[in-house]
């Protein structure tokens, strides 16, 4: 026992010293930060799948604390994202939890430490990162604007057009937030998975997209918004629009994901080759309203029993 707590001890100092080497040369050192960054989470995650949960809080404390002086307070928000992803992908790899387990107890994680950063940003700094960046972009649109007039190519209702656009950006903004955070943990396991199982942990895999089913709940919640869209007029700039707004997109979401899903369960079902599946997965998008209606047919209707006996046949 007393060897274990040493043996702890002595690899929890040296993944902090670890960590801190990363944490400045992705501060300080172009070009080769642009690697360090992406493995930053890594001696985290591999200390807290190794070890209890307890020796990983602590070790993630002193490295917040370390974060300070190597970068000041500058750091601190950085360094919170990565200890923290590192923390809970190490942590469910000790648990032996599914990878969409992982991903899901991430993404939570990490969008609750931004809203947090940013009400800080807020309230203590007078800061609103989304309010600067709407100006910002609204300066460049009219830059743009009064360069095409000067030129007699200014498009009809351009003003009207960005204002609209900017608009909806940032009604529908809660959305892509998570959206964007989902995308970003997704990539972010699995460029640091790999690297784990070679270092001889034993780490999840995610079922293939074709098994992906989602709850048939998912339709009566869309029919509501669709029938609250069509029959109620709700006015732009007040909460319910963008209640409204944010679910819509979130659903529509999800349902262009099932129907993926559906999509790729039919070109396995029929033995293609895939590339077929990777050139219709890069087709679902542009062609949304239709893998949306797929998604929608795919749970409310059992489609899939329909190809596997037709191909028995």
């Amino acid at each position: 026992m007393p060897n274990e707590q040493a043996k702890q001890l002595t690899l929890g100092a040296m993944i902090i010293a670890l960590f801190s080497i990363l944490l400045a040369v992705s501060f300080y050192v172009p070009v080769l930060n642009l690697i360090t960054i992406l493995f930053l989470a890594l001696p985290i995650a591999w200390y807290s799948a190794k070890f209890s949960r307890a020796a990983s809080i602590y070790v993630v404390v002193l490295s917040m604390g370390i974060s300070y002086f190597v970068g000041g307070l500058m750091a601190i928000p950085f360094a919170l994202i990565h200890v923290l992803l590192g923390f809970i992908i190490g942590d469910t790899i000790r648990l032996k939890k599914s990878k969409l387990f992982m991903l899901m107890a991430s993404a939570i994680v990490l969008i609750v430490s931004i809203v947090i950063e940013y009400v800080i940003l807020v309230l203590l700094f007078k800061f609103n990162p989304v309010k600067e960046m709407l100006v910002y972009t609204k300066d460049q649109y009219d830059q743009l604007g009064t360069f095409l007039e000067q030129y007699n190519t200014l498009p009809k209702n351009y003003d009207q057009t960005i204002s609209d656009v900017l608009f909806m950006f940032e009604t529908v903004m809660p959305t892509l937030l998570i959206l964007g955070i989902f995308c970003f943990v997704f990539v972010f396991i699995n460029i640091q998975l790999p690297v784990l199982r070679k270092l001889g942990l034993d780490v999840p895999k995610f079922p293939a997209i074709r098994h992906m089913r989602l709850p048939k709940s998912i339709l009566w919640y869309y029919m509501i918004v669709m029938v609250v869209t069509l029959f109620v007029e709700l006015t732009q700039g007040t909460f319910a629009f963008m209640v409204l707004a944010n679910v819509t997109m979130m659903l529509r979401v999800m349902l262009t994901l099932q129907g993926i899903s559906f999509i790729h369960f039919y070109i396995h079902e029929k033995g293609w080759p895939k590339w077929v599946a990777i050139v219709a997965t890069f087709l679902a998008f542009p062609l949304q309203s239709l893998t949306v209606l797929l998604g929608i047919f795919d749970l409310g209707f059992n489609i899939r029993s329909f190809v596997k006996d037709k191909n028995k046949k």
